[in-house]
Formats: C-alpha cells, structure tokens, sequence
C-alpha cells in the first residue's frame, strides 16, 4: 500500500511505502530526466516555430531578438554571445539581410565597422511572431496554478543565469 505523506520542509506530496522514508529521485535521475525534457522542449520549439512563422526559423528570431534587445551590434558579437563560428553567423545575417529584416549601417564611432540593426520589416515580423509565441505559451500554460508558474518562471532564469555564467 503507497500512502503519501508531506513534510513542512517539500514542496510537493512524496510517495511513500510504509516501510520506507520518503522516495527522493536520485540526481543522476533528475539530470538525466531534465536533460531529456530539455531536449523535447527545443524540438517543439523549432517545430512550433516553423509552423507559426515559416519565414522566421527559431534562429533568425533569436538574432532578431537580440538584435533588438542591444539596438544593434557587429556580427563577431552575435558569434561571440551565442558561441558560434563566424562564418555561421554570416550566412544566418546574410539571409535575413536578403529578406528585408535586418540592415547594416556604418558605426559612428568607426567608420570600419558594420553594426547591424532591425529594418523596419525586421521589427513588424519580429513583433508578429512575439505576440504568437506568447499565445501559444498562454494556451498550454491556461490551466498552470499562478504559484507553479512563477515557480517554473523562476526556474527557468536560474538555470538560463546558470549556463550563461558556465557555457
């Protein structure tokens, strides 16, 4: 018979037998359970937005992203922020400059440098994708207790602070 039990101390209730203590997964368990999760996770997100933007893979809007979050930067600052060669960050700006969503201006502190900045069509497509990425978080996120989310909120800058401070 499996009973349940809570301490002050959890979160959450613990499955117990009645001659056992609390079972708490081991943290080989929970990495390994994390890690797959994580990896479902970036697969739907690729997936979910190919279907919602075909035209704005997940890539492109983190670089349009950011793009928008500094008001602009070099390409070798792309590479270095999100660990990539240079010449895939070339490529990657090289088609969104075709399609209209980003641009390269002359930087006024030195005429040798390119920053790049959103184009016009870079902000309207990138703020139509925002608003569609949020709906579909609000959707599957519809029935989450506020308590839980702010929880799963919070989890998640910790372990996006985390990996940033050790890539």
């Amino acid at each position: 018979m499996t009973q349940v039990t809570q301490t002050p101390a959890q979160d959450s209730a613990v499955p117990t037998t009645p001659a056992t203590t609390p079972a708490a997964p081991a943290r080989e368990t929970s990495v390994e359970t994390i890690q797959r999760e994580l990896t479902a996770f970036a697969r739907r997100a690729r997936a979910a937005a190919a279907r919602m933007h075909p035209e704005l893979s997940l890539v492109s809007f983190t670089i349009l992203a950011h793009l928008e979050e500094q008001q602009g930067c070099r390409a070798t600052d792309l590479a270095a922020h999100y660990l990539l060669d240079k010449s895939t960050v070339s490529r990657q700006v090289a088609a969104l400059e075709r399609l209209g969503y980003l641009e390269r201006r002359v930087d006024a502190t030195d005429h040798r440098v390119q920053v790049l900045h959103l184009a016009p069509h870079g902000v309207e497509i990138l703020a139509a994708a925002r608003v569609s990425r949020l709906e579909t978080f609000e959707q599957r996120l519809t029935d989450w207790d506020p308590a839980d989310l702010s929880r799963f909120a919070a989890y998640l800058v910790r372990y996006n602070t985390d990996a940033a401070a050790h890539p």
